[in-house]
């Protein structure tokens, strides 16, 4: 590498430091050139959710018990987004451990992986009060962490649960009824909206939907799906 090169790649990068910096960040964080973290990456992965339980960047910080980072395989070929954290989330400071959350693992056993084997994360890390819905202005605040996370994890697929996290992904409005089994290209990953586990608890005919969704996915990882007929 020449001289010339390596300073335009130093200036280069010094200025997307001076960006991350007016933003209030001090590192940088790379996504991963492989399609499975290794051990560096999972550092940084920590080094990330260690940030993340500092972040004052919007009002939901006041009201949280923790932060809800996200857990599973920090190499999952498969990851699930969810909306935000509900109070048993928050109490735990763990993704998805409420009735919803049981669902959801039942979910990701109907295609023979474990819950340990995937990766589980929100596009909120923080509770929004009484569970309600999160604001735009919640999601801007936030979504550059979730970003981070997939770019250190690169996932194969994407399973994104429910409204939020669908348009958020996709910076769309379209209903998730409408882009529901499709798949879609998110930064070259495959990304596949499904409905919420929490919905399914309300309209349990929505099952046969997300068991069809989550054959496409087993069918997009080569998984071999046990002898079921719905989740």
């Amino acid at each position: 590498m020449g001289d010339s090169e390596l300073s335009r790649i130093v200036k280069s990068v010094k200025l997307i430091m001076d960006s991350e910096s007016l933003s209030g960040l001090s590192e940088i964080y790379f996504p991963c050139k492989s399609g499975h973290a290794d051990k560096e990456s999972d550092m940084s992965l920590s080094g990330l959710c260690e940030k993340v339980k500092k972040c004052k960047r919007c009002q939901l910080e006041r009201g949280r018990t923790n932060v809800v980072f996200g857990e599973g395989d920090p190499g999952a070929r498969l990851m699930f987004v969810g909306e935000a954290p509900g109070r048993d989330e928050d109490l735990q400071g763990r993704p998805f451990v409420g009735r919803a959350g049981q669902l959801l693992t039942k979910i990701i056993g109907s295609v023979g992986l474990k819950r340990e084997e995937v990766y589980i994360a929100n596009i909120l890390k923080c509770r929004p009060p009484g569970n309600r819905n999160p604001l735009p202005g919640e999601i801007a605040s936030c979504r550059r962490y979730l970003e981070k996370q997939i770019d250190m994890i690169q996932p194969e697929v994407i399973c994104a649960l429910g409204k939020f996290a669908a348009q958020t992904l996709l910076n769309t409005e379209t209903p998730i009824s409408r882009i529901r089994g499709d798949f879609f290209d998110y930064r070259g990953i495959k990304l596949i909206p499904t409905y919420h586990p929490a919905y399914l608890l309300r309209n349990p005919s929505g099952k046969k939907d997300v068991w069809e969704d989550m054959k496409k996915i087993a069918g997009e990882l080569g998984l071999k799906v046990p002898r079921k007929k719905s989740v």
